[in-house]
């Protein structure tokens, strides 16, 4: 039951922020290993890629990569959020004294993610390849012609095998471990410090809105540079071998950004990456604390 109020929470969270998403993946495409000011720049920012899109690729692209984003939000943040809930329930996370341990928290929220992400990735990939395709005036990064998720992953399968659809899987476990250890590790630690302060009344939503607030700034700030290093990976052309034509690997990605990009271009989409995931990590936190709460309360 804790899986399946995970990836519902997750999913129900998705619905509302994958637009800010599709602007993301544009976003950090967009003048891939360029030197600032050496290409035009579509989306000058969130609000403008908003304008852009729906202008040109119409209001419906703005939900473009939905069933995707959505299969992996089930299956990602049931894995992750359900196996971190049985090891708090079951206190792996709590010291001797009975104080959550940020250590444990992090390595717990790091462990989940990474078998969630890693379960996920050809479905993430596919996300990519969806989200980025534009109509040519806007187009940014390489553009895939998929005509659907099912589509895709058939195809990738049969060109590529296996080893095609996990392609890019290693080179996103830092983002999911550094992502997932900081969000769940401060949004425990955060609900933890706000119930010992009593600063709202117990159990009341307003613990898991604000820890969730907290916990959406420290993300973003620590995953962003690998979730451009992600997307570009993902979303690179490949040889006949289903190789990667522009990278070798994340820190690989990394270095080539930072080079030719600067340390700007490594926070390239930061501004819709707040505004994605900020409200995501709320909402799907906050869903799935009170779905938790939810159940426990009446299944006692």
């Amino acid at each position: 039951m804790d899986f399946l109020m995970s990836g519902l929470a997750a999913c129900g969270a998705c619905v509302f922020t994958n637009p800010l998403e599709v602007v993301k993946t544009r976003m950090q495409l967009q003048g891939e290993l360029q030197a600032p000011g050496t290409y035009q720049r579509h989306y000058r920012n969130v609000f403008h890629a908003f304008f852009t899109i729906g202008k040109v690729d119409g209001l419906a692209a703005l939900q473009k990569g939905l069933a995707p984003a959505l299969f992996y939000q089930f299956l990602m943040n049931g894995i992750r959020l359900g196996t971190y809930g049985l090891a708090e329930t079951r206190g792996y996370l709590h010291t001797a004294e009975g104080t959550l341990s940020p250590f444990r928290s992090a390595a717990a929220g790091a462990l989940a993610g990474v078998m969630g992400a890693y379960l996920g990735s050809p479905i993430y990939m596919v996300k990519t390849h969806l989200q980025a395709q534009a109509a040519s005036e806007i187009a940014v990064g390489h553009q895939y012609k998929h005509q659907g998720m099912f589509q895709a992953l058939t195809e990738i399968g049969q060109k590529h095998g296996l080893v095609g659809l996990w392609r890019g899987a290693l080179g996103g476990l830092p983002r999911v471990i550094i992502g997932s250890s900081t969000q769940l590790c401060t949004f425990s630690s955060t609900k933890d410090f706000l119930s010992q302060w009593e600063i709202f009344p117990p159990q009341s939503w307003k613990v898991a809105l604000a820890a969730a607030m907290v916990s959406g700034i420290a993300v973003v700030l620590a995953m962003t540079p690998f979730d451009v290093a992600s997307t570009r990976l993902y979303n690179q052309p490949t040889d006949s071998q289903g190789k990667g034509l522009m990278y070798r690997g994340i820190f690989d990605a990394l270095l080539q950004t930072a080079r030719t990009e600067g340390i700007f271009g490594m926070y390239k989409g930061i501004g819709a990456s707040y505004f994605r995931l900020g409200p995501h990590t709320i909402l799907s936190l906050f869903f799935w604390d009170q779905l938790r709460f939810l159940y426990h309360k009446y299944t006692k």
